[in-house]
């Protein structure tokens, strides 16, 4: 037995082939190979491999793009042409129609490749698709950038031309692998059918250029009124790089950049020599015609709301004249006529000519803008016509009617309207003095709240601020209502807590009349706030819904509604009285509330002794509960401002009529409407510490003390107004001790908004 194994293991050693280096063992009743067996097998696999992998990405692939070839037709220019010129129809919140935004190349002619200059085209091939003359409709370099661009969370993508002319053809940018497909399809097809002259010319007569110019012929009249044929090779670098941002042509810095690009890139592919770049100015555009009031079409500063409302919903203006759509909007005929009669009878008799105005009004159920008076669209500079600017959404200092959010700030720690203040005139806080406008806005030392807010004491709304809500409760209950900011919900505003200037609306606190009527909406709404908006919604040329405003609204000061409800009611309750105390009134049978407010001008040299005294910004800002309006009268940025016999004005001498004169046409033979009654919040405070100085006759050179809201509504101003954010004419610089919210700059004033 024990040789047995011995036997077996001798046998397979003499099995037939023998056992040498070439062959192997059986394993499993499976032959072992070879190394090169196992090479030969490997090379084998990855053939097959290669095979398939052929056969899936390039064969297939191959024999799809043939039969898509085949099956899809390449839009021409004309055919685009009539889609992209449908005027854009306007109705009024209740149906009726508003009138008609017709497109500026609405009746353009298609230009030929003759009628395009070379600079033209050589502009548009540099800065969007510099391998255009020898790609055939699509560049794989480009498409290999642009997935990684998309991988890696880039941005840019890899279309040329030809793609661009195809999706803008067929008004389809759909993110989807079919779409992208048929469009590398179309775009071959196209540099299979037709010379490179004649797709460069489709596309710069089809492409958007900004200034509701389509094609390149409409762009150099709408830019430079001008034939294309005239085009120099700067204006088509400036053309050329507004492709990719057309909706922001009318940005300064954005054209500037756009044009520079441009221009490199033309030099980088020998279109323009090194010389000419250097050599380079910019061709500023004509002043934008396109907010000329046509005969039967909507308010210019309407219609720019309303795209500008479309873009953030993905409608953005190269959609916006090509989609047949009618636009039903949130204003209100009624309204509207309204607030245009107000604001042009409130300039009658007036003496200066750099006094502007706007007036919006919202409605706080809705959030929808009821009317809108931004100013003239057309003003007439050095004899020639020019857009206006919309004043209605330009920042302005507010003055006194930032007092409401001071007070909600205050609301929310859980204080009251009977807490006491001193309300003394001329206190110091931390070396800086600030003071009342006059008499009728001073308190006494046990100054409640409340009266301080009917009088319009600064004292007491700046000690609130710098010793108890601090300066960013405040921002937070402005945005809170609905002021959106530059930096944080993509608005105009500005609201800065670098100082306490805040408190009073001044320094670089500046905020829109369109953000000052949707933040008093929230008042007027019981402290829910809606989002605001122009449009109701939107149906497109075959009736369907192409966008619908949100009616949802939110707590605004507190998760608890019923807390939010009570601070807004508080804020209510506390400037109801101010109405009377500044002699104005509310229509009959109904309730309103709100507040006044003035900006200093601060004295230049070479200005008249009266400068000194007079004001830059006057506001009244109110509602009901069924309407919130902002009315402001002002300058553009630091003007000395005056009524007759130089008298400064107030914010209840000319803002305020309007503000009433809106009120009483709008709501005559409405049903009458009173507040909800809440329950006040806190009780008394002790009053405030002995770190606070009452006695000195310095006023701060960069404070802007309130407004006594004691205005007679007399054009002349012969009484102390409103005057709030008013500072001496004597003035001197205070002391600043660590920790001061003083700046170093000279007094809050209000300079270019748009600075």
């Amino acid at each position: 037995m024990s040789g047995g194994p011995e036997l077996m293991t001798h046998h397979s050693y003499e099995e037939p082939g023998g056992y040498d280096d070439d062959v192997q063992p059986e394993t499993d009743g499976k032959p072992v190979l070879t190394p090169e067996q196992r090479k030969k097998r490997r090379w084998k696999i990855i053939r097959r491999v290669a095979y398939g992998f052929v056969g899936l990405f390039m064969v297939l692939p191959a024999i799809a793009f043939v039969i898509t070839y085949f099956l899809v037709d390449v839009p021409s220019p004309t055919e685009v042409a009539q889609n992209q010129s449908q005027a854009v129809t306007y109705l009024f919140a209740d149906g009726s129609p508003m009138g008609k935004d017709v497109p500026r190349g609405g009746n353009r002619v298609l230009l030929t490749p003759e009628q395009i200059p070379d600079v033209m085209k050589h502009a548009a091939i540099a800065t969007e698709d510099d391998s255009f003359e020898t790609n055939s409709g699509f560049d794989v370099g480009g498409l290999l950038r642009a997935v990684f661009n998309q991988a890696t969370g880039g941005t840019g993508g890899g279309s040329t031309i030809s793609q661009q002319y195809i999706k803008k053809a067929t008004d389809n940018d759909a993110p989807t692998l079919t779409r992208k497909w048929t469009e590398l399809a179309k775009s071959f097809k196209m540099n299979q059918t037709y010379e490179k002259k004649d797709i460069i010319t489709a596309y710069l007569n089809i492409i958007y250029f900004g200034r509701g110019a389509y094609g390149v012929g409409a762009a150099s009249q709408a830019f430079f009124h001008k034939e294309a044929k005239d085009l120099s090779f700067s204006e088509a670098a400036l053309l050329a790089g507004l492709i990719q941002q057309p909706g922001r042509s009318e940005n300064d810095k954005v054209a500037h950049d756009r044009w520079n690009t441009a221009l490199d890139r033309m030099v980088k592919n020998n279109y323009i020599t090194a010389a000419d770049r250097q050599a380079a100015q910019f061709p500023t555009p004509i002043p934008l015609e396109d907010s000329k009031q046509q005969a039967g079409a909507p308010p210019a500063f309407v219609v720019q709301q309303v795209k500008d409302e479309l873009a953030a919903h993905d409608i953005p203006e190269d959609r916006y004249y090509s989609g047949g759509f009618q636009v039903q909007t949130t204003i209100d005929p009624k309204a509207q006529q309204a607030a245009e009669q107000a604001a042009t009878d409130a300039m009658k008799g007036q003496v200066d000519d750099q006094l502007l105005n706007a007036l919006v009004a919202v409605d706080p159920k809705t959030g929808g803008v009821l009317a809108y008076y931004g100013g003239k669209p057309i003003v007439q500079v050095n004899g020639q016509d020019q857009a206006g600017r919309d004043w209605a959404d330009t920042p302005q200092n507010p003055g006194s009617s930032m007092k409401p959010f001071d007070l909600t700030a205050f609301l929310k720690m859980g204080k009251g309207l009977d807490a006491k203040f001193d309300g003394s005139n001329n206190r110091t806080f931390d070396g800086r003095v600030v003071r009342n406008a006059g008499p009728g806005s001073s308190c006494s030392q046990q100054c409640t709240v409340a009266e301080a807010m009917e009088r319009s004491a600064n004292t007491v709304f700046y000690d609130m601020v710098l010793n108890q809500t601090h300066q960013e409760p405040v921002k937070d209950a402005a945005r809170e209502a609905g002021v959106k900011t530059k930096n944080d919900d993509g608005g105009q505003s500005i609201i800065s807590t670098k100082d306490n200037n805040i408190s009073l609306g001044g320094g670089e606190t500046q905020i829109t009349p369109l953000d000052m009527a949707s933040a008093y909406a929230t008042f007027a709404a019981n402290g829910e706030q809606r989002g605001r908006h122009f449009v109701l919604k939107v149906t497109n040329g075959q009736n369907e819904v192409a966008y619908e405003a949100p009616t949802d609204a939110k707590s605004a000061f507190d998760s608890d509604s019923d807390k939010s409800r009570q601070i807004a009611g508080n804020v209510t309750e506390a400037l109801k009285p101010v109405i009377g105390f500044s002699k104005l009134k509310c229509p009959a049978g109904h309730e309103c509330a709100g507040k006044t407010g003035t900006q200093q001008h601060t004295k230049v040299a070479g200005e008249p002794a009266w400068a000194a005294n007079a004001n830059s910004q006057t506001w009244m800002v109110g509602y009901t509960p069924s309407v919130s309006v902002a009315a402001w009268v002002g300058g553009d940025g630091n003007k000395p401002l005056h009524g007759k016999n130089n008298s400064p004005i107030y914010g209840s001498t000319i803002a305020g009529p309007m503000w009433q004169k809106f009120l009483s046409l709008y709501l005559t033979g409405k049903p009458g409407e009173k507040f909800d009654k809440v329950e006040r919040i806190g009780g008394e405070v002790p009053p405030p510490s002995s770190d606070v100085a009452t006695t000195t006759d310095v006023t701060p050179t960069n404070e802007n003390p309130e407004d006594g809201d004691q205005g007679d509504n007399n054009v002349d101003g012969d009484h102390n107004g409103d005057g709030d954010n008013q500072s001496s004419s004597k003035e001197s610089t205070p002391k600043h001790t660590k920790g001061s919210s003083t700046p170093k700059d000279t007094p809050s004033k209000t300079d270019d908004p748009e600075n």
